[in-house]
């Protein structure tokens, strides 16, 4: 399954939500969606899963318009909400079972395919009781099963580790490689961007209804980040003089930038690539420092979306 997202473009009176949104992704990955509250990502969910139309612009499914087939679409693609939809006073069972009648699951399958998402999502135990004495954790699962009942081939989830503690975020991220691992096309968004580093395979950033970069994560992170911060120890334990010796160093050093000292270790950053990190250890070496340890720390998600994006909404 390729999904193909073009030249999205979606008004509300005078506001412009999206202005030509475009990307893509496959079968087995997961594609993290991030932006500043504001920027269009709901607005390109629900899109994508028809429940709304664009102004200008299509998604593709293996080259099927959603637009001009939205029934197609809709066979093809879950979607999860940022929020669980009403009906409080009906059971998991009864909820999931709606929504399989739906689906024109028939009557005999529809039995096997309950207790299979119920069991995927832990919910087995949970089946009886109604949907308002679940915790916030809980209907979020019963969300994700609604999405999976008909075994769809993309999933799309806007915001669903959102109000989880960390034991429930745990187990959706668990939940989510396994469906990638399955073969699902799954598209996400989330402000807990450490969580997506782990997970995603590649990015979309957007901001003011504009994608501002995107691609695989690794490649995202790395080109975005014009400076190398690295961690320096010395064989003497912190505040020992050396270590203000070294600042002062570092400090005076072409290329060396935001120097500064941490209760157990010096960090600074480094315009430049290895070979000029490694001209500036063997000095420090040739200084005399006892170094004890000289490594790169790993640039996230987070550093991205500080770097390219201002914060502003549509």
């Amino acid at each position: 399954m390729r999904v193909e997202v073009r030249n999205l473009r979606k008004e509300f009176g005078r506001t412009i939500a999206l202005a030509g949104v475009s990307f893509s992704f496959e079968s087995g990955q997961i594609v993290g969606f991030v932006g500043p509250n504001g920027a269009g990502k709901t607005t390109t969910m629900r899109i994508m899963a028809t429940v709304e139309e664009p102004t200008d612009g299509d998604v593709l499914l293996d080259g099927v318009s959603v637009c001009e087939y939205p029934e197609v679409a809709r066979r093809r693609v879950g979607f999860v909400p940022d929020t669980l939809p009403g009906y409080p006073d009906i059971t998991v069972r009864e909820y999931l079972d709606f929504f399989a009648r739906a689906h024109r699951i028939g009557r005999r399958e529809r039995a096997d395919v309950l207790a299979a998402v119920e069991e995927f999502t832990g919910l087995t135990g949970l089946r009886d009781k109604t949907l308002k004495a679940l915790s916030k954790g809980m209907k979020q699962r019963v969300s994700l099963a609604r999405a999976l009942i008909h075994d769809p081939e993309v999933l799309i989830l806007d915001e669903p580790a959102a109000g989880l503690d960390p034991r429930g975020r745990v187990e959706l991220r668990e939940l989510l490689l396994t469906l990638a691992q399955r073969g699902k096309a799954i598209f996400i968004s989330s402000h807990i961007l450490a969580e997506l580093t782990e997970i995603c395979t590649a990015v979309v950033i957007i901001e003011r209804g504009r994608v501002v970069t995107q691609g695989p994560i690794q490649e995202v992170v790395r080109e975005s980040s014009r400076h190398r911060t690295f961690a320096m120890r010395l064989l003497e334990t912190p505040p020992h003089e050396e270590y203000q010796r070294l600042v002062r160093i570092l400090a005076q050093m072409p290329r060396v930038e935001r120097v500064q000292l941490q209760p157990q270790e010096v960090l600074f950053d480094v315009s430049g690539d290895g070979a000029v990190a490694c001209e500036i250890l063997a000095r420090l070496v040739a200084e005399g420092f006892h170094v004890l340890e000289f490594r790169q720390t790993r640039a996230d998600l987070e550093d991205v979306f500080l770097k390219v994006t201002q914060g502003e909404v549509s």
